[in-house]
C-alpha cells in the first residue's frame, strides 16, 4: 500500500464480503440556505438547544449528532452550514451521507444556496426529502416553493416524481412526525446495511485540538466496527484510539456503521474528510503515515510550483500588485479550510492574498513571531481571545489580529482591509468643462517676462477646473491642444481652483490657438480604489 501511494496511485482498501451484515441507521444531512431553519430543525427533533449557542444563530462547523426517534429507532443527523464560504463542508457531508434533507424557507423560497445543495446531493447520488420550514409564519407560500423547486429540476411526488416532501415548522414543532416517516420509508427502500466486523471504515467529518486531550477527530464509520486501542491512519496521521466517546460525551468501547464518534489519541491533526484506516501494529501506522506525508508535500510543492507560475503570469498583465500575508487561526480543521479558500477568493489584480500558515487552535506567541517576520495579518476564527501578553506583544510589533465568530463579517472586514491596501488604477477623468468667450494677448512684454501669450477668457459650465489639471482644448468636437495649465486667474488673482458658474481667465503653456466659442475640458489624475461586493447569498469577490 505504501508503495502504491509513493508512485502516486490512488487506492482503497476492499473487504470481501464475509463477516456479519446488519441493517444500520440512515446517516441524515439537513442542507438549505443560510438561516432557513435547519439547525432549528434539529433542535425540535433532538430536544436540545444548539441554535442559541452558535454565532449570530449561524451554523459554523458540522455537527454529527444521534437522534432517537418516538418510534424507538435511531437516526444520524449532519448540520452542515448554510453560508457559502463553507460549501467544502457542505460537499464533505453530503459524501458521507445517505439521504439529504433539504430545508426551504415557505417566506423565502429557493435560493443559490439551496441549488447549491441540491447541485451537491445530485452529484454523491444521494436521494433528496425536502423539508418546506417555517409554514406558520403569516408570509409562507408553500405552494410557491413546490413550483420553484420543480422549475429547478426536482421531481417532486405531487408532481409525479419521487421526491418526497413535507410541510414542517421547527420552532411550533408541526409536521415533524411526518418527516420522520418520510425520512424511514426512504431508508426502508435504500435497505441500508453494513458489515459489522472486521476492521472499520470510517471518514472523518471535524478535527479541531482541545487543550488537555490534543488532537480530536470526529468521525462516522461506514462498515466494521472500531475498537478502543487499535492502530489507526487519520489521512496522513496516525495514532493508537486512547478513547471513544459518542456524542453526548461518554466514553464508549466500540463504534459500530452510522455511528458518530469523537476518536482521542492521535499524533496529530488530521484533515476533514480524510479517511480512517485500522492497522495491525504501530510500525504500519508509521510507514503508512509516512508515505502519505511524504506524497502531501509533494503535491504542496508542486501545488506551490504551479501558483508562482500563475502569480508570475499575472504580474506581467498588471504592473502593480501588493502582497497581504494572512495568518489563520479557527477553533476545528474544517472551519480553517473553509476560512482559507473563502480569503483566497479575495484575491485580485492588485492585491495577492498570501495564506502564510494555518492552525488548529488559539493564537501563540509563535504565530506573533511569524507574523512580525512576514508582515502578516492575524485571522482568527471562532476562537478565544487570546491573553493580554500576547495582544501587548502584537500591539509592540504592529501586527493587526481580527478575531470573528460570524464568517461573513470576518469576509467584509478583510475585504475593507484589502481595498484600504489595493494601489488602485489611475485614471483620467473630465472634472470640469468650460467655454471660451473672449481672447485676450499680452503683447510687447520685456524679455524677462518672457514672449506674447494669449489669455482665453472662460465659463466654467460644469464641474470645476484645477491648475494641476490638464487641459484640452476641443473644436467642433475634435481634439486640437492638450497640455498642462500656466495660469488660471479669477479677477487677477491666481487660484488653484475655480468652480462652475465662475469666469476665469486660462493661459495653457505652448497653446496660443484660442477662438471665441472653443470648449476647454479640465483633465485629472485620479486613484480608483477596487470595490468589496458582497452578495445575498454570501458570496464575496473584489472588483477591481
Amino acid at each position: 500500500m505504501v508503495v502504491l501511494q509513493e508512485l502516486g496511485v490512488n487506492i482503497r482498501r476492499m473487504h470481501t464480503g464475509e463477516g456479519t451484515v446488519e441493517p444500520r441507521p440512515a446517516v441524515v444531512t439537513v442542507m438549505g440556505h443560510v438561516d432557513h431553519g435547519k439547525t432549528s430543525l434539529l433542535d425540535s427533533l433532538r430536544q436540545t438547544s444548539v441554535a442559541a449557542k452558535e454565532a449570530g444563530g449561524i451554523t459554523q462547523h458540522i455537527g454529527a449528532f444521534v437522534v432517537e426517534m418516538t418510534s424507538g429507532a435511531s437516526i444520524t443527523f449532519l448540520d452542515t452550514p448554510g453560508h457559502a464560504a463553507f460549501s467544502a463542508m457542505r460537499a464533505r457531508g453530503a459524501a458521507v451521507t445517505d439521504i439529504v434533507v433539504l430545508v426551504v424557507a415557505a417566506d423565502d423560497g429557493v435560493m443559490p444556496q439551496t441549488l447549491e445543495a441540491m447541485s451537491h446531493a445530485k452529484s454523491a447520488n444521494v436521494p433528496v426529502v425536502v423539508a418546506i420550514n417555517k409554514c406558520d409564519k403569516s408570509g409562507a407560500d408553500p405552494e410557491r416553493v413546490r413550483i420553484q423547486l420543480g422549475s429547478e429540476g426536482l421531481l417532486l411526488e405531487d408532481m409525479g416524481g419521487d421526491v418526497q416532501v413535507v410541510e414542517i415548522s421547527a420552532l411550533a414543532k408541526l409536521g415533524l412526525d411526518k418527516l420522520e416517516e418520510a425520512l424511514f420509508l426512504q431508508a426502508e427502500m435504500m435497505d441500508l446495511k453494513a458489515r459489522i466486523d472486521g476492521p472499520a471504515q470510517a471518514f472523518v467529518v471535524e478535527a479541531r485540538v482541545d487543550r488537555g486531550r490534543g488532537p480530536l477527530a470526529t468521525a462516522i464509520v461506514k462498515a466494521g466496527t472500531l475498537v478502543s486501542g487499535q492502530h489507526i491512519v487519520v489521512g496522513a496521521e496516525w495514532g493508537r484510539i486512547r478513547s471513544l466517546r459518542d456524542t453526548a460525551g461518554n466514553i464508549t468501547e466500540f463504534a459500530k456503521p452510522a455511528m458518530p464518534i469523537e476518536i482521542e489519541g492521535l499524533r496529530g491533526l488530521p484533515m476533514a474528510g480524510d479517511d480512517v484506516v485500522v492497522v495491525d501494529s504501530e510500525e504500519r501506522a508509521r510507514m503508512l503515515s509516512q508515505g502519505r506525508k511524504k506524497k502531501q508535500e509533494k503535491d504542496r510543492l508542486q501545488k506551490i510550483d504551479e501558483d508562482m507560475t500563475e502569480e508570475a503570469e499575472m504580474a506581467e498583465e498588471t504592473p502593480e500588485r501588493v502582497e497581504m500575508p494572512i495568518i489563520v487561526k479557527a477553533d476545528v480543521q474544517g472551519s480553517v479550510q473553509a476560512v482559507t479558500d473563502a480569503l483566497r477568493s479575495l484575491n485580485s489584480q492588485q492585491v495577492f492574498v498570501n495564506i502564510v500558515h494555518v492552525g488548529v487552535g488559539p493564537i501563540s506567541h509563535h504565530d506573533i513571531d511569524l507574523a512580525q517576520a512576514c508582515r502578516a495579518y492575524i485571522v482568527g476564527f471562532n476562537i478565544r481571545t487570546p491573553p493580554s501578553s500576547i495582544t501587548l506583544a502584537a500591539t509592540q510589533a504592529n501586527i493587526k489580529i481580527l478575531l470573528h465568530k460570524v464568517i461573513y463579517h470576518l469576509l467584509e472586514e478583510m475585504g475593507r482591509v484589502i481595498v484600504e491596501k489595493a494601489p488602485g488604477t489611475a485614471e483620467t477623468q473630465i472634472s470640469g468643462e468650460a467655454e471660451i468667450l473672449n481672447i485676450f494677448e499680452l503683447k510687447g512684454r520685456s524679455k524677462s517676462k518672457g514672449p506674447d501669450i494669449k489669455i482665453a477668457g472662460c465659463r466654467i459650465t460644469d464641474g470645476h477646473f484645477s491648475k494641476s489639471g490638464t487641459m484640452r482644448l476641443l473644436r467642433s468636437g475634435d481634439v486640437v491642444f492638450e497640455g498642462p495649465c500656466a495660469s488660471l486667474k479669477r479677477e487677477k488673482q491666481d487660484t488653484e481652483t475655480i468652480n462652475k458658474g465662475n469666469d476665469c481667465g486660462l493661459v495653457i503653456q505652448d497653446c496660443d490657438d484660442f477662438q471665441v466659442g472653443d470648449i476647454v475640458q479640465c483633465l485629472e489624475q485620479v486613484i480608483r480604489k477596487p470595490k468589496f461586493i458582497s452578495t445575498q447569498s454570501g458570496a464575496v469577490r473584489i472588483e477591481c
